[in-house]
């Protein structure tokens, strides 16, 4: 049995994260949320839910108390786009957010999962293949958020022995959650699209290759990861993990495979290009794969299958 706290639970990554955690787990799995970002529907119904404001460390060591919580998923953040239009709020997220996590989990004895980012890497980071322990020169706030993050992470886990870890996730596509502002967030926006009859104005131009990967498979990872024998774990904060890498022209091909009718054209978003740019190609998952046995079960055709199928379900409900 597990007793698990997801903070940010309605956002990107959060809700199908909690709906996961409650097939496998036969516990209190607390969808953790902030006023005016409410669970509704199954994700209200399916278990227990509390107010927690990340920036409320009282707040967070209530509900751990409460439900008895051993292991927290700190999944609050204003992905990248936003954060870079409100570089205070994220960093008060980001990093004040996590301090209050990590000082509740000192106290009370609960294992961590804070996700980082291919955002964590920048300009002077090798682009392709990435390797795991490299140069982390991000120029963004939510880069510096990432790598701040992997940093103090670290730290209390060796000076507090708090079981940190986590996993820099690429660009996550999901049929279920909507874009919610990052800069890979034009991998989902082009199935939606696709999916409608719509043609698609793409915000990042042809020929950027950035990492990406299938929600599933990112929701796997971050639960095997905190599943993993810590004495095989020379690396905590944080893993590399990869799925695919495609640039727009990639993707768009691979959705004329199955809507040959699809159309895109480029409208590129100076912001987002440049942020794109600054992130690598492709990372290199060795140490994923042998610490902890990570291993991606999409790739880009089989993704752009269950999606269009997924898709295609869900608006014609």
């Amino acid at each position: 049995m597990k007793n698990v706290l997801i903070i940010g639970s309605t956002g990107q990554i959060g809700s199908e994260l909690t709906m996961k955690l409650r097939d496998i787990y036969n516990g209190n799995i607390v969808a953790g949320y902030i006023p005016g970002a409410e669970p509704k529907g199954v994700l209200k119904e399916s278990g227990p839910s509390a107010i927690v404001d990340i920036t409320n460390a009282q707040q967070i060591a209530e509900t751990v108390s409460e439900y008895n919580i051993d292991t927290i998923y700190n999944l609050a953040a204003l992905l990248s786009a936003v954060a870079e239009a409100k570089p205070q709020l994220a960093w008060k997220i980001g990093m004040g957010g996590l301090f209050n996590v990590l000082e509740v989990a000192r106290e009370k004895k609960c294992a961590v999962f804070t996700p980082s980012s291919i955002g964590a890497f920048g300009d002077k980071t090798p682009k392709d293949k990435t390797p795991q322990d490299t140069i982390r020169d991000p120029k963004t706030m939510y880069g510096v958020t990432k790598v701040s993050g992997e940093l103090l992470s670290d730290y209390y886990n060796i000076r507090f022995g708090v079981d940190t870890r986590s996993v820099r996730f690429p660009g996550l596509i999901s049929y279920v959650t909507p874009p919610g502002g990052g800069t890979t967030d034009y991998a989902v926006d082009i199935y939606y699209s696709a999916v409608k009859g719509e043609k698609f104005e793409c915000p990042i131009a042809a020929n950027t290759y950035m990492d990406m990967m299938y929600m599933p498979d990112a929701l796997r990872a971050a639960i095997e990861i905190m599943e993993a024998n810590p004495d095989k774990l020379v690396h905590r904060n944080s893993f590399n993990i990869a799925s695919m890498s495609f640039d727009p022209e990639i993707i768009c091909s691979s959705i004329k495979k199955y809507i040959p009718m699809f159309q895109m054209e480029y409208k590129v978003d100076p912001l987002r290009q440049a942020i794109a740019e600054s992130w690598p190609n492709s990372l290199d998952d060795t140490c994923a794969r042998e610490e902890w046995g990570w291993k991606p079960e999409f790739d880009l055709d089989s993704m752009t299958k269950d999606m269009i199928v997924k898709l295609r379900e869900r608006f014609n409900k």
